[in-house]
């Protein structure tokens, strides 16, 4: 069965100088009530969360849609109330323990060859994608499944490899009031070979203390 790439809308909030955390246990929080509740909006809106690894063993997120009347307002479309969650894990090293595995709906592992072998032990759909990572396989395989729009919610591995393949297709920056300034704190991107060409800013809105741009990196400004 062939199925159609789904639309990847990436997410992110970061602090002005470009850190989407600092370097202590507790995770730093760079959006307000309001923009949360807009992310729990977007979420509502799209067939699978996308997060990677690292993101689930740092953040521990349950990734849900919190609101139940937008809960609701899925079900009522004839959708499940939760996004597919969808982990994407090289080594297969996930606790079992961890909230991604005990809250939501349907959920899907995607590793390498040498990771299946490890999350064996994970009760949940996983998928090799070989050797390596392959972003662009992984796309297809969820087109497969019926998803038409994805939320990447990062970390920086995730949103570095998916904005460097160019597999982006709408990205919404947060901007914070906050400045980390931490070496070694995880910034929203690490070094790759990124398109060069300037892309276009399609709104920029102010809410509370943060700002939202909305950029389509695949077009040109």
């Amino acid at each position: 069965m062939s199925g159609v790439r789904p639309y990847v809308l990436a997410s992110v909030a970061v602090s002005v100088d470009g850190y989407i955390d600092d370097r202590t246990d507790q995770r730093l929080l760079l959006s307000n009530a309001d923009d949360f509740a807009r992310v729990d909006r977007e979420r509502a809106g799209v067939d699978a969360i996308l997060v990677g690894g690292e993101t689930v063993r740092r953040d521990n997120p349950r990734l849900l849609v919190n609101d139940p009347e937008l809960r609701a307002q899925r079900v009522a479309r004839g959708r499940s109330a939760y996004p597919l969650k969808v982990v994407v894990s090289g080594s297969g090293e996930l606790d079992p323990g961890l909230n991604f595995f005990h809250h939501g709906d349907g959920k899907v592992l995607y590793t390498t060859d040498a990771g299946a072998a490890v999350a064996r032990r994970l009760d949940i759909d996983t998928v090799s994608l070989g050797a390596t990572i392959d972003f662009g396989a992984l796309l297809d395989d969820l087109g497969r499944r019926g998803v038409r729009r994805l939320m990447v919610e990062g970390g920086q591995r995730i949103h570095t490899a998916f904005l460097q393949a160019g597999l982006v297709d709408e990205l919404h920056l947060v901007i914070a009031p906050v400045v980390v300034g931490q070496t070694g704190a995880p910034r929203f991107l690490g070094d790759g070979d990124f398109p060069r060409h300037r892309m276009r800013l399609v709104d920029a809105t102010r809410i509370g203390d943060v700002v939202l741009l909305r950029y389509f990196p695949k077009e040109t400004s």
